[in-house]
């Protein structure tokens, strides 16, 4: 088992372009091998099932952290679960003893969990690098709202800093 951890949050939706499925492989093959375990939602749905399947064959370490309203979901690659009663305990737990946090293209769960990721950054709760991934650039709306965020002084620009858009591979392996 790999020294550090890495939590992916990621779409749950199973009706997305085939894109984000491919890029979800590429992303964890290349945490994996850069010495993480793979840390995720843990369910058997859209890219949170491919990062599982992933982490399991690349890592061979898999924890999936799942509030138990959503056992039916329960993806079937993870050699550790964890089962939370609430969303909030599971962003709790996904994070805990993680030193990155990487967003895949997702959701209003995945923009919850990116936000409280670099609000708990922002306040030295968070002790892990931040990554949103950007590939095609989805994410460049956040950014553009982040930097605006910073011209308008509504947020620092050291804590702008906090959170990183690789927009491919060779990028997100510069961070790691």
């Amino acid at each position: 088992m790999a020294n550090r951890k890495a939590v992916i949050f990621c779409s749950a939706n199973r009706n997305i372009d085939s894109l984000f499925e491919q890029t979800a492989r590429e992303v964890v093959r290349a945490v994996c091998s850069a010495g993480y375990d793979i840390v995720s939602g843990g369910t058997e749905k859209g890219t949170m099932a491919v990062v599982a399947g992933a982490a399991m064959e690349y890592s061979g370490h898999h924890k999936g952290v799942i509030p138990r309203f959503m056992a039916e979901y329960l993806t079937p690659d993870a050699d550790e679960v964890v089962w939370t009663d609430t969303m909030s305990e599971r962003k709790t737990e996904m994070r805990a003893g993680t030193c990155l946090a990487i967003a895949l293209p997702g959701g209003i769960g995945t923009l919850d969990e990116l936000m409280e990721t670099l609000t708990l950054a922002k306040l030295k709760i968070y002790p892990g690098k931040v990554v949103a991934y950007n590939v095609n650039g989805f994410y460049d709306p956040l950014r553009e709202m982040l930097d605006h965020l910073v011209e308008t002084g509504m947020l620092y620009r050291e804590d702008r800093a906090l959170i990183s858009f690789p927009s491919n591979v060779e990028e997100l392996r510069e961070l790691l």
